[in-house]
Formats: C-alpha cells, sequence, structure tokens
C-alpha cells in the first residue's frame, strides 16, 4: 500500500513534466478545457465522476468547482497520470470494446488489488440488490443501462475512461457475480495500477450511498 509521502511524490513529479508541455494541447488530447493565458496562468475544468474540477495552470492545485472539500491525493495523482497519458498518446478514441482488468498489460499482475478494492466490494455492497446499483450509479455518476451480464451500467469516470459495472444474479447453483470492464483505449491512458485506483474511486462512494 502507498503511503503518504509516495503519493506526495509522484503528484510532485507529474506537475514538473506537466508544467512544461502546452496547456492547449493537454486540453486537447484529455477532454479538458483550458482558458486564461498559456504564458503566465490559466485553469482548466475537468470531470471526474460527474464532478467538476478546476485545476490550476502551471501550478496544477486541485479543487472542486461547486464545493470547498479537499480533493484526496490519490485522486490528484490519479488525475495528473491521466493527463500525462492523454497528451503522450494523444487522446486515444473510445473504442467501444469492453476488457477484463485481467486483460490489460500488467493486469494479471494487479489483479489481487484490483480484486480488492473494487471486483469484492462491488459484489459485497449489490450482489443481492443490483438493481439498487443501477439507480445509485446512475444519480451519482449519471450512468447509463448496459446490455451486459443481468443488470449493468456504463459511466464515464473521465473524459476518455468509460468505466462499466456488471452484476449477475445468482440462483440455487451459483451465487451472485460482479465484475467491473474497461473500455480497451484506457491501457493507453493509465497503468494497471492506476487503473484498479479508479475501480475503487468508483465503488466506494456507491457502497456509501447504498449505507446510508
Amino acid at each position: 500500500m502507498p503511503r503518504i509521502d509516495d503519493f506526495i511524490q509522484a503528484r510532485d513529479i507529474s506537475r514538473k513534466e506537466l508544467n512544461q508541455k502546452d496547456p492547449g494541447l493537454i486540453a486537447e488530447y484529455s477532454g479538458a478545457e483550458f482558458s486564461g493565458n498559456s504564458d503566465k496562468d490559466g485553469s482548466f475544468s475537468l470531470y471526474f465522476l460527474n464532478k467538476e474540477i478546476m485545476i490550476t495552470w502551471p501550478g496544477f492545485d486541485f479543487s472542486y468547482k461547486d464545493s470547498d472539500n479537499e480533493i484526496p491525493i490519490q485522486q490528484q495523482v490519479l488525475i495528473l497520470h491521466y493527463l500525462q497519458g492523454s497528451l503522450k498518446t494523444r487522446g486515444p478514441a473510445v473504442t467501444g470494446e469492453w476488457i477484463s482488468f485481467q486483460d490489460l498489460p500488467d493486469g494479471r499482475f494487479y489483479l489481487g488489488a484490483f480484486i480488492k478494492r473494487a471486483k469484492d466490494p462491488l459484489l459485497k455492497a449489490f450482489g443481492t440488490s443490483p438493481k439498487l446499483m443501477v439507480e445509485i450509479a446512475s444519480k451519482a455518476y449519471g450512468a447509463s443501462p448496459l446490455d451486459h451480464g443481468d443488470f449493468s451500467v456504463s459511466l464515464k469516470a473521465l473524459p476518455l475512461v468509460p468505466v462499466a459495472l456488471v452484476l449477475w444474479e445468482g440462483d440455487d447453483e451459483f451465487p451472485p457475480e460482479g465484475n467491473i470492464l474497461f473500455d480497451k483505449n484506457i491501457a493507453e491512458l493509465l497503468p494497471a495500477e492506476d487503473i484498479a485506483w479508479i475501480a475503487g474511486m468508483i465503488v466506494y462512494p456507491l457502497m456509501g450511498i447504498a449505507k446510508r
């Protein structure tokens, strides 16, 4: 498990790399919007899990547009990595082809972390109440119904990162099952470790809403 110092170091490295780049290209390839003066100061607007996030240029400080809540540093690092990945690969288009975590490069190496952070919590929270997952995800993330499994939705975690939550109802012979799928383009944008993190960042707020 990374320590907070590790996240701070990762954030500093990403900030240093990105503030040497053209903010217009960062916005163009990531699906963000940039306003201001690229030579002096400005800001990016980017949607992450249906919330608008403001990111200063060139400092890359984070804030929610309509909230004073602090953005966790893990999410800041993830978004910075997304900006780096989209710039490096020139914003790979969404393919419409869903893949499992283990199909990602290094996916099998981080599969245990993915199952612990996201797949098992999703199944524990909603395996016996899949309709509730659809309802909560639709309200929280603007998710849309998807024709996978018995119950499923697709949502946009980041502008170029669609994610699918899928559940199968159990029966007398088999327990409920679930999975989280990703558009194939995510392999160009983020490493497997970050993808495991993003899956957990999607699932845990849904669990919190369900408990309330």
